[in-house]
């Protein structure tokens, strides 16, 4: 019996490969092994579940088994998967069975950063980075109101969205000077901020968290000017780090991700990764659009049509209801300048180089509007 194409990991990577794999090949063995349940759901609807009605369970599209039915693959829920051995074409899993593969495909993820704090508090703190984050974050708001959230990056600017349109007290903690602070300039960040406190969001920018500390049945922040912030839950999203580790410790070559080329290919033969855990020509691109590019053609390759992966621009949305966003981060080591368009209604944000070429764009409010006509003017990120 041949072997099958083993995908570690069941987000929307490993699941994306899977059924493009299926699509372009009915027959070919596809063993999916997931650390939980493995069941598909889109990890992005759950920074705004709250506002738009949707309860953890009733996030899954479909449980292991209704996918396995649906993709007409296996899948392994639970099954957590701690070496790669590459002579014997196995993988190893906690309760030390050997699976063998065909080829190997990496759809591990990333991991939330975790920020060295001190104070008694830190073990409370919530990270939400799949849908049993989600479960416990969700079990405890019943009875809280009062939520702090670290980081005012797109994840953390979405929950304090979410939160404060659902009744919470929201307070945002961030050492940038203005939320989205890697994505917009300063005129766009501005005109987020005010939205969003227009809706209850309290920032605290400039700002590093030094300790969480617990207090009774509360917590209390304290920053590096002395300032501090008293709250029921404490939520950090500082950032996502890839997952590297399973691929480090097999030999495959690692830098920020899991090193790959334009065929997906890791330093090891038949090994694949694609999705956060992934660094293609050098970009870790966190995003959704990416990863469908990256499963389309990766599927081929594995179909035996080698097919380099091309990334054309990808415009992201942001999910915040009360500041609509569309955002095409520029490549900043290409030297420019934003041009900025400001109105009560919006701001329009171009990103321009030397020679006038357009390179990237934030559009809020208003002037998302304008996403259709601007995509096409900018530069694919991979071609």
């Amino acid at each position: 019996m041949n072997n099958p194409v083993v995908i570690i990991g069941s987000g929307l990577a490993g699941y994306a490969v899977a059924r493009e794999l299926r699509k372009l090949d009915s027959e070919k063995p596809i063993l999916m092994l997931s650390a939980d349940h493995g069941g598909f759901y889109s990890k992005p609807m759950l920074s705004n579940a709250l506002s738009t009605g949707k309860t953890p369970d009733s996030i899954i599209n479909g449980d292991a088994t209704q996918m396995s039915a649906q993709l007409k693959i296996s899948i392994r829920p639970y099954c957590r998967i701690i070496a790669i051995d590459q002579t014997n074409k196995t993988v190893i899993s906690v309760n030390e069975e050997k699976i063998h593969y065909d080829s190997l495909v990496l759809a591990l993820g990333a991991d939330q950063i975790h920020l060295p704090l001190s104070g008694n508090g830190t073990d409370k703190i919530y990270t939400i980075n799949d849908l049993d984050d989600y479960k416990h974050f969700r079990n405890a708001l019943e009875v809280k109101k009062r939520v702090s959230i670290i980081g005012a990056g797109l994840i953390g600017c979405e929950f304090a969205n979410d939160l404060a349109t659902a009744g919470y007290q929201v307070n945002v903690i961030d050492i940038s000077a203005q939320p989205l602070g890697r994505l917009l300039p300063p005129e766009a960040g501005e005109f987020l901020q005010r939205k969003l406190e227009a809706v209850g969001v309290v920032f605290h920018l400039n700002a590093s968290t030094q300790s969480v500390n617990q207090i009774q049945d509360y917590f209390r922040l304290s920053f590096a000017d002395g300032k501090t912030v008293d709250c029921d839950l404490v939520l950090s999203s500082v950032g996502l780090r890839p997952r590297t580790q399973l691929a480090a410790s097999a030999g495959i070559a690692v830098n920020r991700g899991i090193v790959v080329d334009r065929l997906l290919r890791t330093s090891s033969d038949r090994i694949y990764a694609l999705g956060d855990c992934a660094e293609v020509d050098g970009k870790v691109l966190p995003f959704v659009m990416p990863i469908t590019h990256a499963a389309r053609a990766l599927a081929a390759t594995l179909s035996g049509n080698p097919t380099p992966v091309q990334y054309p621009a990808m415009p992201v949305l942001v999910k915040t209801p009360a500041c609509p966003i569309v955002v095409s981060p520029p490549d900043f080591s290409i030297k420019g300048n934003w041009q900025v368009e400001t109105s009560d209604e919006g701001v329009k944000a171009l990103y321009r180089d030397e020679t006038g070429n357009l390179l990237g764009f934030a559009l809020l409010g208003a002037a998302v509007k304008e996403k259709s006509n601007l995509t096409p003017q900018l530069p694919p990120i991979l071609k």
